[in-house]
């Protein structure tokens, strides 16, 4: 397998096979695919958490392989994933010529944008939901700066030991995501993904890994990607042998504890 700076996952759970992002260069999507003999074009779904190219870089390989696999992906205004708007988001003047008005003064009630991927069969959320027996999405929007008013996708999959968290980057805030999933299943197993803490303080960083351990009580943290070197080390003292090496090929299997 080869590195990369991107993200993707394979979760196998109640028999659903679901790729969660797909990592930032089709090739090495395809290669690395290949090396764990993972057959991309049997899949449930896909899940896209967000539109930064290194959680979607890898979709024109997944596409070729698998072109009509049902892809859950944030609904944004004029988003890379496609988006409609209701006409009603601009301002109207009806003095001026019909033919120097938008669809000539008579828009549709609702515009149809396009996607950076056509034909795909993108299904795009915008809300908190469940998409099968105990698998939901959490839908949050970053509010920090340099991903203001980002919409990001977690899977939250509702597990007899409790709840486990794949995240992609986790813009919204690690600790907003894990506080909407413990309103499913107060009992946090598990969390795995990019916490992106790789420029946080150290203060900011002890914050998030105090909410993540005494405050929801999350019992296994598996982070890798845009975490950061520092809290990867916060993380790794504050979980003890809770804490989990998530590095490229890393398998884990659910059981009574994660292995």
């Amino acid at each position: 397998m080869q590195k990369d700076w991107g993200y993707a996952a394979l979760v196998e759970y109640g028999q659903k096979r679901i790729l969660f992002d797909t990592g930032n260069n089709p090739e090495l999507l395809a290669q690395n695919a290949k090396a764990k003999s993972i057959d991309l074009s049997k899949l449930d779904f896909v899940v896209m958490s967000h539109r930064h190219g290194d959680h979607m870089g890898g979709l024109a390989y997944l596409l070729k392989v698998n072109p009509k696999v049902k892809i859950y992906a944030p609904k944004e205004g004029f988003g890379v994933f496609g988006a409609d708007l209701p006409s009603s988001f601009y301002r109207k003047d009806p003095s001026l010529a019909p033919e120097q008005r938008y669809y000539g003064g008579a828009p549709p009630d609702v515009l149809r944008l396009g996607s950076a991927w056509p034909g795909a069969n993108f299904q795009l959320v915008d809300k908190t939901v469940e998409i099968a027996s105990g698998i939901h999405l959490i839908s949050l929007i970053s509010d920090k700066p340099g991903t203001l008013e980002l919409h990001e996708l977690s899977l939250a999959i509702k597990t007899s030991n409790g709840m486990v968290l794949v995240v992609g980057c986790s813009h919204p805030g690690i600790d907003k995501i894990v506080e909407v999933a413990s309103r499913i299943d107060p009992r946090v197993h598990l969390i795995v993904g990019g916490f992106h803490l790789l420029a946080t303080s150290d203060a900011d960083i002890q914050k998030i890994v105090a909410a993540l351990h005494d405050t929801f009580r999350v019992q296994y943290v598996a982070p890798g990607h845009c975490t950061g070197e520092p809290a990867f080390t916060a993380l790794k003292k504050a979980f003890g042998d809770r804490y989990l090496f998530a590095g490229l090929g890393t398998t884990f299997t659910l059981s009574t504890s994660p292995n």
